[in-house]
């Protein structure tokens, strides 16, 4: 897992891994830090686009269907 740190006084921003943010929290104390999940965050936002595609995949769907009805039986 990929952590974004960003030290909440000076604004200094750290790219970590697991082993490394372990041993940075060791020298510095965890309340002066704003500690982000950099792995979370891409699946949070691949799982996003997923959901507007499949969305985008049933209207077109639907449109489709109106289309070969409308073509079939008017």
């Amino acid at each position: 897992m990929d952590y974004k740190i960003v030290n909440r006084n000076t604004g200094a921003t750290y790219f970590l891994n697991e082993k490394e943010k372990t041993n940075f929290f060791i020298k510095n104390k965890l309340q002066n830090y704003n500690e982000i999940n950099l792995t979370e965050q891409r699946r949070t936002r691949i799982n996003k686009m997923l959901d507007v595609v499949a969305h985008l995949a049933i209207v077109g769907a639907s449109i489709l269907a109106t289309l070969i009805y409308i073509q079939n039986y008017c």
